[in-house]
This record gives structure tokens, C-alpha cells and sequence, in this order.
């Protein structure tokens, strides 16, 4: 069944009005949805619903509403992924997966080893990685759009880390505190975390000081080391079977 997001102020009592133009495009002209098909809607905050579509002759669709919800798919824990900005389209990769995993926010980090280099277009690529997350939610059913936020240097991330609960670093250096020893150690007092992510080359010496120093739990994800594009999902995959199931 289809889903689409809208705002709680487009929910009444009994229907919901869909005024995205590029979703009615898509109910229109890809799925060739027409008065009387069922779709799924998400307020994007807390309640999803099953409704029929009752008119779609205007420049908005209405549907009157058959079952209402609490999110079904949206995990309890709260996970920011502030991953290390890797080359090429491993970004694109890196949103789509965590997203069907269960992160709830990705902040893309400048660090020294960064290769990727603002060069005045950098809000383009944020917005098509906006696109991604909300195409991946979409796809497996979750009932909130994870944010991509505005992209940070170290600095501004370390400034961020007095938010969560608990802050977790994946570090290839790390011999002998598992993330699974982390998140037992923390099971019952945590519901934000945020998982911090290196790019290709990884975090140097000073910057993986700096994490720690900021509270952040340098742990190992296994014996071996994995790929950035690969170390998000893996972190969130084990926290999610943690914390979840």
C-alpha cells in the first residue's frame, strides 16, 4: 500500500487533505491511484492512518479516514548519525540504508580527512540526500522522515555531543570495549544516541582525543575493519537488536 506524509494541521476529525504537488504527481501519473483506492498517510509526528481517497479533482486530494494509529515502525531509541563525508555517491549508500535501519537524524561532518570539499554547491547535494531519506522512509514504512541536517565540522559536532545519552565511537583503534559492552553497561538509562561515523581515511589521532574527550565511548564494532559505508549501518543494525528486540 502507498504512504505519504503530511503535516498534523492537514488531519481533521474524520479526513485528510494531501497537498504536496510532487505526491499528487505521483498518486496521479505513477500509481494511478483514483477515488475509492486506499493509502496509507503518516502526520509525520505520532499517528498513522488508512484512508480512501474520496476526491482528487482539484489541486489537492482528500481522504476520508478508515483506521488510525500509533507508529507501528518507528523504533523507541533515537540514533544521530554523524557521519564523516565519504567520496562520490557512498553519502547516497549510507542515508538510504540507515534510514531503513531506523536513524533518526544524519549530520554529514566535515574532519581532516575529508575529501569531499564545499565548493559553493553543497546545498544541492543536501537537498538531493533529503530526497533519499524521504524516497527510503517511504519504501519501508516508517512513520517520520528522518532530517539530513546542514553539514558541521568537528567543532560544531562536538558541541552537539552534550545532547544524547549516550555517545558512541566506532574507532578501529579500539581493542577491547565492544559496542556491545557499551550498550549493556547503558541498557535501561538511554534513549538518545548519537553514533559517530569516520570518512575513508578515518579520524586522526587529535580528533579521536577530542571525541573522547567530549564524552564520546570509543568502542569496536569486531575484528575487522569495516568501510565507512559500511561501519553506520553495521553500529545501527547492532544497537537496533539491542535495543529493540
Amino acid at each position: 500500500m502507498s504512504r505519504f506524509f503530511v503535516t498534523p494541521e492537514n488531519v481533521g476529525e474524520n479526513r485528510i487533505v494531501i497537498d504536496d504537488r510532487d505526491d499528487i504527481k505521483h498518486m496521479t501519473k505513477v500509481l494511478r491511484l483514483s477515488e475509492g483506492d486506499v493509502i496509507d498517510i503518516s502526520d509525520s509526528v505520532e499517528w498513522e492512518y488508512a484512508a480512501r481517497i474520496t476526491d482528487m479533482s482539484g489541486d489537492v486530494v482528500e481522504a476520508v479516514i478508515l483506521d488510525k494509529q500509533r507508529f507501528a515502525a518507528e523504533p523507541d531509541i533515537r540514533i544521530t548519525l554523524f557521519q564523516g563525508i565519504p567520496k562520490q555517491s557512498k553519502m547516497e549508500t549510507v542515508i538510504q540504508k540507515t534510514v531503513e535501519l531506523g536513524v533518526s537524524e544524519i549530520v554529514p561532518v566535515f574532519t581532516a580527512r575529508t575529501v569531499v570539499a564545499d565548493k559553493g554547491n553543497f546545498s544541492k547535494k543536501l537537498q538531493r540526500w533529503q530526497r533519499i531519506s524521504d524516497e527510503a522512509v517511504k519504501q519501508c514504512g516508517r512513520g517520520v522522515i528522518p532530517q539530513v541536517a546542514d553539514a558541521m565540522d568537528l567543532a560544531g559536532m562536538l558541541k552537539r555531543l552534550g545532547e544524547f545519552d549516550l555517545v558512541l565511537f566506532p574507532y578501529e583503534n579500539e581493542k577491547s570495549v565492544t559496542i556491545k559492552d557499551a550498550l549493556r553497561e547503558h541498557v535501561d538509562d538511554v534513549s538518545t544516541i548519537a553514533l559517530i561515523i569516520g570518512p575513508e581515511g578515518g579520524f586522526s589521532d587529535d580528533e579521536a582525543d577530542s571525541i573522547v574527550g567530549a564524552g564520546g565511548i570509543s568502542v569496536s564494532l569486531g575484528k575487522t575493519i569495516l568501510r565507512t559505508e559500511t561501519a553506520g549501518m553495521a553500529a545501527i543494525a547492532m544497537v537496533m537488536y539491542e535495543k529493540e528486540l
